[in-house]
């Protein structure tokens, strides 16, 4: 079993490029099941009906988001959708769902999404608590386990892959739009990679306009993000799955 995982959708420049790359990867890489994480789909703010639809007509099997899940308001109409994966440890009286299980072959694959604390803003419940919780309940009833954890420090993302390695699959990290070369396989079994990075632009300061960013930086006066335009990159991780034990075997990174 092949499970590749892409990284953040930035913008549109994102989107079209997820369009060029994503099925030629999978045919090179013979990849089964493909998870996708749009929540800067939408000029990096969220996700819109389209894009979500443009992301699954390209090739995803299943949409996971972070911290600018609510960046558009029209993603209640579709919140409720399978396909789609919001962080897990917003309270319990959140529409949409934290995770889901999907057939692929003969496994039934889990994919959960969860946002960290440390770094972001936003009053959640604890994401070890409340990722626990969901493995605990479900490990017996699936093969397979894939852990979204969109995060912004290293340390708590490492921290989570420890607290759940023999629990799970895989977790890779998300929301930085940086790649890391650390991926590895821990010791009871767990594959990790502290981020899986970004599709979107290339010559820009994490997707966005390289101006727009300086600015910031230099005078610390408020200026409205917009997407980067020009080249475009593709960020994924390919996890190797071995059929019997439903271990990773493998962890690569593909750009």
């Amino acid at each position: 079993m092949n499970i590749l995982a892409v990284g953040d959708i930035v913008g549109e420049i994102g989107v079209k490029e997820l369009q060029k790359r994503l099925q030629k990867v999978k045919q090179k890489y013979n990849v089964d099941f493909t998870i996708v994480n749009g929540e800067n789909a939408a000029e990096g703010m969220g996700i819109t009906e389209k894009n979500f639809k443009d992301i699954l007509a390209a090739g995803a099997d299943t949409v996971t988001m972070g911290n600018h899940t609510w960046g558009k308001k029209e993603i209640f109409k579709f919140i409720d959708n399978p396909k789609l994966i919001r962080p897990a440890n917003y309270p319990k009286e959140v529409c949409g769902k934290g995770y889901n299980v999907y057939r692929c072959k003969d496994k039934k694959i889990a994919v959960i999404n969860a946002l960290g604390r440390a770094e972001i803003n936003i009053m959640l419940d604890n994401p070890f608590a409340v990722v626990k919780d969901i493995v605990d309940r479900i490990k017996k009833e699936v093969d397979i386990i894939m852990f979204d954890f969109h995060a912004e420090a290293t340390a708590e993302k490492k921290a989570m892959a420890y607290y759940l390695d023999g629990e799970i699959t895989a977790i890779f990290g998300t929301h930085t739009h940086t790649q890391t070369a650390d991926e590895q396989i821990l010791e009871n079994g767990t594959a990790f990679i502290t981020d899986i990075g970004m599709t979107g632009p290339k010559n820009g300061v994490i997707g966005m306009d390289k101006d727009a960013a300086l600015k910031r930086f230099i005078t610390s006066l408020p200026e409205k993000y917009k997407i980067a335009s020009g080249e475009a990159i593709f960020n994924s991780v390919l996890f190797e799955i071995d059929d019997k034990t439903c271990k990773v075997k493998k962890i690569t990174r593909i750009n």
